[in-house]
């Protein structure tokens, strides 16, 4: 029920940015949609199950320009972190404790709608403040031995970021895309030690924009 009432309320949020841009730009113009595909690296906040920093994810979005300086569209990236630990004997009750190794896996797939703000009109550079706002898939997977732990959730999904754009012609059909971004999700997954209750991260993004 949780996460029916969570897609109803992305579906809303999504319908109604929808219709503000089709009332604030009526008329279809394909020069103002724009592509950006980026390689992500990303570092966990607030929990050492996987690695601080990894390169081992992508961002994808398409966005049209309703206003000038106002872009609205959506987004979908994925994230894996990863993370070795050596053999050692944990607690799992008063009673009972295992003595392994274990390879662990941290897997985000958000998307939902994103909007972006160009602080700066200029001929081949535009710096910009954005939000990302959706849903997210998680999930959290332990190796050990023979055997594996894992747990999936869905959650709520924000993420604010900075960046720029920049533009080698003038035309604006090609360039590259840089930024950084926070994100925060309210997944809340169960791993061998413990519970994961809400999930954050910091990391930046280089791409093309086209």
């Amino acid at each position: 029920m949780k996460t029916n009432k969570l897609f109803r309320k992305v579906a809303i949020v999504a319908c109604a940015l929808s219709f503000f841009t089709v009332q604030a730009h009526a008329q279809w113009n394909s020069e103002k949609l724009h592509f950006t595909v980026d390689w992500q690296m990303n570092a966990p906040l607030g929990t050492d199950f996987a690695e601080k920093i990894s390169g081992w994810g992508m961002n994808f979005e398409a966005a049209y320009e309703v206003l000038p300086r106002w872009e609205v569209g959506v987004f979908a990236n994925f994230h894996t972190n990863h993370k070795y630990v050596g053999r050692q004997t944990l607690a799992l009750s008063p009673t009972e404790s295992l003595t392994t190794d274990q390879q662990r896996s941290a897997y985000q797939l958000p998307f939902g709608v994103t909007t972006s703000y160009n602080l700066y009109e200029g001929s081949h550079v535009k710096p910009y403040v954005g939000m990302k706002l959706g849903t997210m898939f998680a999930r959290n997977t332990t190796y050990y031995g023979d055997s594996g732990l894992y747990d999936e959730a869905w959650g709520f999904y924000v993420s604010p970021e900075v960046g720029l754009k920049i533009y080698p012609r003038a035309d604006r059909r090609f360039g590259f895309h840089v930024a950084g971004f926070y994100n925060y999700a309210t997944n809340h997954t169960q791993t061998l030690l413990g519970d994961i209750d809400g999930q954050s991260d910091v990391g930046f993004r280089l791409g093309i924009l086209f």
